[in-house]
């Protein structure tokens, strides 16, 4: 049963981008947004991802500065000030012929995720090629998860591949179970789905169910290409994922997806990249579609964007369009680019290939433009406190 939410203060919205990241805030209404500074974070940069640790007020940004390469910058006062991680996520300097393929170079960091709630001070990392990494001390220095960094299976789970994707294969999706810190989840493109019991050390595939419509074994127990993967926050054993493939929700204690996208309109199809989820009610979820058709032209179905929330766990989907663009709306969101607020009407915000981003005050009826003409964005994270 969903739980009530708290009574909010003001929302921020960090987003990442290619050339840096952009911070927009509003009061406790939602209703004035502002732009913090004239000029972006990181300017020129790419920022692949950017979030807020509740539990302590930190701010990390995974960033590419040309100067520095790929690593993690640190904020303790609100995003006004940034200083790089002492020690950020890096491949330890050995051959590259040992188990999982020690002796890549870190290309960018690009998933981050708070640690469970009793442990306020941690974070994981996910960054391509196909590494984890784990910080005990609030993003200052991170250190190799080794049980997944060195499993001898890793290079198998990936096909031997390091850039099977676009801008790299990479760990995505870092998910602490909030019932149990030892229980991480994660996805990998390519590779699936994959988790572990014991905080890293030990991992194993989590893809039945899934289709794969690239391989030739149909039910191949790795090798697949999830997109999103969010394990829900309040409600146990209740996790959904965005795969190359379709929707899909998984109930433990079952170890098998079920293609909830089967329940989509036809005509769209059950392809994108995010998948959101309602802070407190399991069974509402949100995804937006892209054209999947055989060409995969990562855009809007018809150029006519919009996104689709169940509310009933999959069973149905209703379409959300009202204030989005009729007509020519070539764009896509990408997977960590979709976002949900902890408000008691929870408020959605996306940004797009485009540099838009896009808000909903009432759970996706109806869609506002907060900022245009920005560089093409990569996420979008909504804090409220």
């Amino acid at each position: 049963m969903a739980t009530s939410a708290k009574k909010m203060s003001a929302t921020t919205v960090l987003v990442g981008t290619r050339k840096g990241l952009f911070i927009l805030r509003a009061d406790a209404k939602r209703g004035k947004w502002r732009v913090d500074g004239d000029m972006p974070r990181f300017h020129g940069q790419v920022v692949n991802h950017a979030v807020l640790n509740p539990r302590t007020g930190t701010m990390l940004a995974a960033a590419r500065p040309g100067h520095l390469g790929p690593t993690v910058f640190r904020s303790t006062d609100d995003g006004k000030t940034w200083k790089e991680a002492a020690a950020p996520p890096a491949f330890p300097r050995r051959s590259g012929s040992e188990p999982g393929g020690y002796g890549w170079t870190v290309n960018h960091v690009f998933w981050l995720t708070p640690g469970h709630a009793a442990e306020p001070m941690v974070w994981y990392a996910g960054v391509s090629p196909h590494g984890l990494f784990r910080s005990d001390d609030d993003g200052v220095s991170w250190q190799s998860v080794d049980g997944f960094n060195l499993h001898p299976d890793r290079l198998l789970w990936l096909g031997g591949e390091t850039e099977t994707v676009p801008d790299g294969a990479t760990v995505h999706s870092v998910n602490v179970d909030p019932f149990d810190p030892r229980h991480l989840m994660l996805g990998m493109s390519g590779g699936g789905v994959f988790e572990s019991f014991d905080r890293g050390a030990s991992w194993q595939p989590l893809n039945r169910g899934c289709a794969a419509d690239f391989l030739p074994d149909p039910d191949a127990e790795w090798g697949h290409d999830p997109h999103c993967v969010q394990m829900h926050p309040t409600a146990r054993d209740v996790v959904y994922q965005q795969n190359h493939c379709g929707i899909y929700r998984l109930d433990r204690p079952s170890r098998r997806w079920q293609r909830i996208g089967d329940n989509m309109p036809k005509s769209v199809g059950d392809i994108g990249f995010p998948i959101t989820l309602h802070p407190r009610d399991p069974d509402t979820a949100w995804v937006f579609p892209m054209d999947g058709t055989s060409v995969w032209p990562r855009m809007s179905v018809g150029g006519k964007p919009a996104a689709y929330r169940t509310r009933d766990g999959g069973a149905s989907w209703q379409r959300q369009d009202r204030g989005l663009p009729a007509a020519h709306g070539w764009f896509t969101v990408k997977r960590q680019a979709m976002s949900a607020d902890q408000h008691a009407v929870v408020g959605l915000y996306f940004g797009t290939t485009s540099g838009e981003v896009w808000a909903s005050f009432d759970e996706g009826d109806n869609w506002h433009c907060l900022m245009l003409h920005l560089p093409h964005i990569y996420s979008v994270e909504a804090c409220s406190r």
